[in-house]
């Protein structure tokens, strides 16, 4: 691998190198980072989106669903010449075209308890962009077991909340401990610019973490309401009681 960016990787990222905050080592940080983003919908689309324009060197992309027509209102990676083309093949083609620095891995399936090991194996950070209760808790027991630092993020309707997990702090079931049972009410929303803002927050929190600029919203809910336009921190405690950090040193 060079250990000198291109003359072209210059200009492209010449804004980052004039931030003192990343400069020329952080870019190449940038380069050598692994990032694994779960979900490649309406969280998915700004993360995969803004990171690749950033210059993260590898990004796996893992989804098992196909795009539908209904999903273009908010997931922005994908055009209406992709509906019924599964997401991570959409949502590849538009990275390489945006960044062909980018290596682009698929996982066109959804992540299961027998597979998310070997899946976030190799990546340095996992993005947690799913949309249902059951994967955002497999997402995060994964992470908690292997050791590996996630940024989750979630919406609904007019609401996104935000949280960084490293190894050490309070993780997804410290705040939520019990997966509540699936509501059989038809699902309203989320507000079609919504996973934009949440997403471009999570997006953030990985460049920080990689580039080691600024601090990471640990410890602490970020909650957001569009309606209001109005931002909620809440601190939260590693819980001694937690099912699944608690034994983790």
């Amino acid at each position: 691998m060079d250990t000198i960016l291109t003359d072209e990787e210059r200009e492209r990222y010449s804004r980052h190198l004039r931030l003192s905050e990343i400069g020329e080592q952080g870019q190449m940080l940038l380069r050598q980072a692994r990032v694994l983003v779960v979900g490649a919908g309406g969280l998915g689309s700004p993360v995969l989106q803004y990171l690749a324009a950033a210059g993260v060197g590898t990004l796996g992309v893992v989804d098992g669903d196909k795009v539908d027509v209904s999903n273009l209102q908010r997931q922005v990676i994908h055009t209406t010449q992709a509906v019924g083309e599964s997401k991570t093949a959409s949502a590849s083609r538009f990275i390489r075209a945006l960044n062909p620095h980018v290596e682009v891995n698929e996982y066109p399936f959804f992540l299961t308890p027998d597979n998310v090991d070997s899946v976030f194996a190799g990546y340095d950070l996992v993005v947690d962009c799913t949309d249902n209760f059951s994967a955002r808790f497999l997402v995060n027991d994964a992470c908690v077991r292997l050791g590996k630092p996630f940024v989750h993020g979630s919406i609904s309707q007019f609401q996104g909340q935000l949280f960084t997990h490293l190894p050490g702090t309070a993780c997804y079931r410290c705040i939520f401990p019990d997966e509540p049972q699936p509501s059989r009410e038809p699902v309203a929303g989320p507000l079609g610019v919504l996973p934009g803002v949440i997403g471009s927050l999570q997006a953030a929190e990985v460049v920080k973490y990689i580039t080691h600029a600024g601090s990471l919203h640990t410890d602490a809910l970020l909650l957001f309401d569009a309606l209001s336009m109005s931002f909620m921190r809440l601190q939260v405690r590693r819980s001694a009681s937690c099912a699944v950090c608690a034994s983790v040193q």
